[in-house]
């Protein structure tokens, strides 16, 4: 009796068959963390027509928040000859994958300017094998600033900053603008390992600060849980970046929406698989943007949301 498929083939008719393409999946992060942002990403791969495990392969490598993994990670992939390198979770893992190839296509997601940090030679065209979406966050520290001071008028607010982001003197510089103009004493605090956060959390406290801002950065993103939790046990009002910090149990996020941004790439990815080039693609930018508040923590906090910033809530959390 003839099996079906594929193991009914002679050998070499099999050998012939055409293997489906791999792609090299690169992150800064956890897969804990990041598991419904890699969810987009598979959506995105699906609606331009590819699904993993049927006709695209996808390797993964995540760095655990340790970027000092990443060159090798990015070597790895690149050596394993994958169709398309994606890059995610920062300009950390789009310099780790920029390194080692030049033909491979790169598709990156991150946060600052491409341009500025060299990625491509311009947002219309690219005009190298990279490519991809900037959620453009380190812009929009100002904005997070006037939001918690619009709920703490009269509160000093305290900055976190990883002082290792590519990102942070633009961050620190912006929000440093931002504080003038405000009228708003800011104390910057900085923290480039988890165990920098509780101590930057006391001297929040022995500074008398009324709030945090904890700026754009992957390595924050990474860590959440934590540092929703101290700002817990502290009582401390807290604004974010991502969506993801509210839901958490944050108190306010505003930023672009990170799985609309991972669904994107993830078509920009199924285009060049597809055929398209990088170099043709335009690099893609934010178009949905999200503020977030928390009631149940506001109530856990004895603060009452002013109206104003309530009606502008795209969501709250009861």
């Amino acid at each position: 009796m003839a099996l079906g498929g594929a193991a009914s083939l002679p050998i070499a008719a099999r050998s012939q068959q055409p293997a489906i393409p791999v792609i090299g999946f690169l992150n800064s992060q956890s897969p804990g963390s990041f598991a419904h942002l890699a969810d987009a990403f598979r959506r995105g791969l699906s609606e331009a027509g590819f699904t993993e495990g049927r006709n695209v392969a996808i390797e993964y490598r995540w760095a655990e928040g340790h970027n000092d993994r990443l060159p090798e990670q990015a070597a790895d992939l690149v050596r394993r000859q994958v169709a398309v390198l994606v890059a995610t979770g920062g300009e950390p893992a789009a310099l780790a994958a920029k390194a080692p190839t030049s033909t491979i296509p790169i598709v990156f997601a991150i946060g600052g300017d491409p341009v500025r940090g060299r990625f491509v030679a311009s947002f219309n065209h690219p005009g190298s094998n990279m490519t991809g979406l900037t959620q453009f966050t380190e812009q929009l520290e100002g904005k997070r600033l006037a939001l918690l001071h619009e709920l703490l008028p009269n509160a000093a607010i305290a900055a976190l900053i990883n002082p290792d982001s590519p990102l942070s003197e633009k961050q620190l510089k912006d929000l440093t603008e931002a504080a003038a103009h405000l009228n708003v004493l800011l104390i910057p605090l900085f923290a480039k390992t988890e165990s920098e956060f509780g101590p930057a959390f006391r001297t929040v406290a022995e500074q008398k600060a009324g709030g945090i801002l904890v700026t754009a950065d992957p390595f924050f993103n990474g860590r959440r849980e934590r540092l929703v939790e101290l700002a817990a046990a502290r009582k401390l009002p807290v604004i974010y970046e991502f969506r993801e910090f509210a839901a958490a149990g944050g108190l306010m996020s505003y930023g672009t929406s990170l799985a609309d941004g991972y669904r994107q790439v993830g078509t920009y990815v199924g285009k060049i698989l597809n055929g398209a080039k990088p170099a043709d693609l335009t690099v893609l930018q934010p178009t949905k943007f999200e503020f977030v508040i928390n009631l149940k923590v506001a109530a856990a906090l004895g603060l009452e949301i002013p109206p104003t910033l309530l009606a502008r809530a795209d969501e709250v959390i009861e």
